[in-house]
């Protein structure tokens, strides 16, 4: 077995992987905020983390990977009112949306996906827990974490005093001992969402959410912590925080791994900026495999920058791997693995190198049709959550914006018929406009004719 080696942002240095567990391995990722269209920032932590998962299960006989669902926060509130309806309407049909979405893109669904309100009486227990051992205290209404009874507040994220009250996503508040002091629970109006609690009727803050969750579904102390690196500070902070403060300096993880940023041409997302794309938005345009391909092609921790050039040619990246399986059809694979990619994945989850791996092979089952190649490419696309397609469905794929298929068999009979009436200008005139459409023919010996999306 290879072994793994991950970069731990708690260390800030590259580890070798040693759970807690062998037996049982417990991740444990930050999910979805549910009031929108998940974006395209949004799907790198999950194909980062899902390739992780996909690679612990090779090496580990059981793991468990949770990723909470956050169905109760201001967002929520604020859209519900907007558009009028209860707000389990909104966080419902966006649970629903996300699933499918992250499917799309190759994500295997996580073995638990722990939701916020479900999970409030473990909540309102834990900072229970932090009031009683003196961590957190009550302020007209809300319940506040101390941050100055936690010696080690920052390490994780490396900041100074100064620049963890200047980083805070919290509210100025008189009420508060320390302006860096984060809420736990505070107070609802009549028409929020509520729960009873010790200290009234309210909600709880969002960093306490995870905290519970993750001790609920996995335990005191689990083996890796994941998310976006924008998450170190002040979420992954204050979640360790709580976590050690509520179990006597109990280790909250192990490992933490964090995924960098992404940015569309260069610039980062925005609205205004007409560069922000939802998931769904993209996968009208391309296939889901490509999508995820791009998000892979940078190593999980440095930037990454998602253009329609790095689509395209993550799309005819995928299309060499396929036309290769489509040119071996008849090969029966081998058991053989691909021990190569695996040592990539091995190497703090370097998809990079994995996939350039990926290439050598299918230039090697082009050349030679082998068993033992044609093994070694789907097992390197399974790891990577890649090659899930038949090769002549991946090229027959369709796209909002291109022709069904029942409209390329029908051009194709056309221009049969018209070569058969030697019309050699209409056939030549179909073959363009579906070339202009993305389609490319393909005349094959015998007579016959097969086509593929040119993406």
């Amino acid at each position: 077995m290879s072994k793994l080696f991950i970069h731990n942002s708690m260390s800030r240095r590259k580890e070798a992987f040693e759970p807690l567990d062998p037996a049982h391995v417990r991740m444990y990722v930050c999910g979805p905020t549910v009031y929108d269209f998940a974006h395209i920032g949004n799907a790198r932590p999950v194909a980062v983390f899902d390739t992780l998962y996909r690679l612990l299960k090779r090496l580990y006989p059981r793991v468990t990977y949770a990723r909470n669902i956050t169905d109760i926060d201001d967002k929520i509130i604020e859209r519900a009112l907007e558009r009028g309806v209860h707000i389990d309407s909104i966080t419902e049909e966006t649970i629903a949306a996300y699933r499918a979405d992250m499917s799309a893109i190759g994500a295997l669904p996580p073995d638990v996906e722990p939701r916020c309100t479900r999970t409030v009486p473990q909540m309102v227990a834990m900072i229970a827990t932090l009031v009683e051992k003196k961590h957190a205290y009550v302020a007209e209404g809300h319940v506040l974490f101390d941050v100055a009874s936690f010696k080690d507040y920052g390490r994780l994220s490396g900041r100074s005093r100064d620049e963890q009250i200047a980083g805070s996503r919290v509210e100025v508040a008189p009420y508060k001992k320390d302006p860096g002091d984060f809420v736990l629970w505070k107070p609802s109006a009549p028409e929020q969402p509520g729960w009873e609690s010790p200290w009234g009727r309210g909600r709880p803050g969002w960093h306490i959410e995870c905290s519970a969750m993750a001790k609920d579904v996995l335990g005191i102390t689990i083996d890796i912590h994941g998310g976006g690196h924008d998450l170190i500070f002040p979420h992954h902070e204050n979640e360790i925080a709580q976590s050690v403060c509520a179990h006597d300096g109990v280790t909250f993880s192990k490992y933490w791994m964090h995924n960098g940023f992404l940015v569309v041409n260069g610039e980062k997302m925005s609205k205004s900026l007409g560069n922000f794309f939802t998931v769904r938005q993209l996968l009208a345009k391309w296939p889901g495999e490509a999508i995820r391909l791009l998000l892979l092609k940078t190593h999980y921790r440095a930037p990454l920058d998602f253009t329609d050039d790095g689509l395209r040619e993550a799309k005819g990246e995928l299309d060499r791997f396929y036309q290769a399986l489509r040119h071996s059809n008849d090969v029966v694979a081998s058991g053989v693995r691909a021990s190569a990619v695996e040592n990539a994945l091995c190497d703090d989850l370097n998809t990079a190198k994995a996939i350039a791996e990926m290439h050598d092979l299918a230039r090697q089952l082009n050349s030679d049709r082998a068993p033992d190649a044609k093994a070694a490419l789907l097992d390197a696309g399974s790891m990577l959550g890649l090659l899930g397609s038949q090769p002549e469905a991946w090229f027959k794929g369709e796209t909002s914006d291109g022709p069904r298929e029942s409209e390329i068999e029908s051009a194709i009979t056309a221009r049969r018929d018209a070569k058969k009436r030697r019309d050699f200008a209409e056939a030549d005139r179909i073959r363009s406009e579906l070339k202009e459409k993305g389609v490319v023919l393909e005349d094959v010996p015998g007579g016959g004719t097969t086509w593929k999306r040119s993406g």
